[in-house]
């Protein structure tokens, strides 16, 4: 008979579920987060966890908030549990549970209601996970996207802001008309230089809207840089079946990840923070060489990964890790063409770091889905996959690796357009992708010629060449030639 989550039954939890040590009834709220996704559960909320279980900083409590329709669902199913969230650590020698009781509250999903809470002085930090899309980033120029239609709407009406950004922006306007020095804004998204373009997105919203209160904000508000990292798939009903057989717990939402965690953030908090430290986060002065250690290794690992895999039908992370092909050629493009434009971080030898980066891949417990990894890359890739791709072209380094990164998506999408396959293109941008991947097939070059995506990498004749080639490979001879011929070191 399973237990369900909440308050009232948490010394009821099975033994084998390690509950809060601390007085919830305690905690005071601290922090404000934006985005109530899987990753935060696992990995802020759960780090906050850890610190109250040392009985520190019960006033750094986080309370959630959001934006979206996908917000509001989440937030009903974590209200019946009062905001608890069972976490599952997939280790190969074990799985473990515990209940994460760091949320203390959840705003409705209401931008008044948000603006309230960020007026509140005990609020010091605001956090987001609002996925690499959420920034308002032009691929083209790397800047503020002015011309996205949310962000018209803001500046036409920015009393009654809709993003995150109009939101934050009003928030910090009516925080300093009342004399309360502004919160830290912290993301917590795989963005590269994700403080610095947090800024950028806000206050060139605001230079749109009040130009002394984007100076303001650009002199005052803190924007810590950060680097994260915890493998953490998408909860379906296979997760939520599975805690019930084997802890007895009914979460509408629980966590699955991975045990690693880690997490790199530049210590700006002019408000003053929790003491992470003491449970494992590393503040350092600047993050930039982990952060790209990271975004360039793993993200670009998992997006070198996710079309081979999915062309090869594998539907588990792991199996493509098991895969010699696919395993190979990840490995490949990595050494050759991704650790080549790192910077060096102090006691961190890059191989011995993709080891590690290729056994937590490798872990069948995780259940990492294949279609996740698959999951808009149209912004994915800009992030993970292009900065490589660029920084080689820039030093004359290989690209050969990066460029069949992107013919394998391009095939991809041809792929997902066939309703045949029975697979579904997740990207906002999905019947442009497989409309231009099909013409593709003939007109190589068109594909690249999104500059929303690609900027002017698709008007450079290396880069261009090699894509045409490997496209026009993928599409007479299939995926596996295509990774043998890589990894046999043969291309255009």
């Amino acid at each position: 008979m399973t237990i369900p989550l909440n308050q009232a039954n948490l010394a009821s939890m099975p033994e084998n579920v390690k509950v809060p040590e601390y007085d919830r009834s305690k905690l005071s709220a601290g922090i404000l987060h934006i985005g109530i996704g899987n990753f935060h559960r696992s990995h802020q909320a759960d780090y906050l966890h850890k610190l109250f279980e040392q009985n520190k900083d019960y006033d750094w409590a986080l309370v959630g908030c959001g934006v979206k329709s996908f917000d509001a669902a989440m937030r009903d199913k974590l209200a019946k549990q009062d905001w608890l969230t069972t976490i599952v650590e997939l280790d190969e020698d074990g799985l473990s549970a515990h209940v994460c009781g760091s949320m203390i509250d959840f705003l409705n999903i209401d931008p008044a209601e948000v603006i309230a809470a960020l007026c509140r002085p005990e609020i010091r930090i605001v956090s987001l996970t609002i996925t690499e899309g959420g920034y308002f980033i032009d691929a083209k120029t790397g800047g503020f996207q002015v011309e996205h239609p949310d962000i018209q709407a803001d500046i036409a009406n920015p009393g009654s802001p809709k993003t995150v950004f109009g939101i934050l922006l009003e928030g910090l306007k009516q925080r300093r008309s009342a004399g309360i020095e502004p919160f830290t804004i912290m993301t917590c998204d795989n963005v590269p230089h994700n403080g610095d373009i947090t800024r950028q997105t806000l206050t060139g919203l605001a230079q749109h809207i009040d130009a002394e209160l984007a100076e303001w904000i650009s002199s005052t508000v803190a924007f810590p840089n950060s680097m994260v990292d915890c493998i953490t798939p998408a909860t379906t009903a296979r997760e939520i079946d599975r805690l019930a057989k084997e802890f007895d717990v009914e979460d509408a939402s629980p966590v699955f990840c991975e045990p690693f965690r880690q997490w790199v953030i530049e210590d700006k908090f002019p408000l003053g923070r929790p003491a992470l430290e003491d449970v494992g986060v590393e503040f350092v002065e600047d993050v930039t060489a982990h952060e790209f250690m990271k975004l360039r290794i793993l993200n670009g690992g998992h997006a070198a990964l996710a079309f081979p895999s999915a062309l090869l039908k594998l539907v588990y992370v792991h199996e493509g890790m098991l895969h010699p092909l696919v395993r190979d050629y990840v490995r490949k493009m990595v050494i050759d063409e991704a650790i080549p434009t790192l910077t060096p971080v102090p006691g961190t030898d890059f191989n011995d770091y993709l080891d590690l980066i290729e056994s937590r891949f490798a872990n069948p417990e995780i259940g990492d889905t294949i279609a996740r990894l698959c999951t808009d890359p149209s912004n994915r890739l800009p992030k993970f996959i292009l900065p490589i791709t660029q920084s080689n072209l820039d030093s004359e380094g290989s690209i050969t690796g990066t460029a069949l990164v992107i013919a394998l998506w391009c095939r991809y999408c041809a792929y997902t357009a066939d309703a045949a396959n029975n697979t579904v293109l997740n990207d906002e941008q999905a019947p442009r992708l497989q409309a231009l991947a099909l013409e593709a097939k003939t007109a190589p070059e068109g594909f690249l010629a999104m500059e929303d995506v690609f900027g002017t990498l698709g008007q450079n004749p290396r880069f261009v060449a090699e894509f045409s080639f490997w496209l026009s490979k993928l599409w007479a001879e299939g995926t596996e030639a295509c990774l043998k011929d890589y990894i046999a070191g043969k291309s255009e």
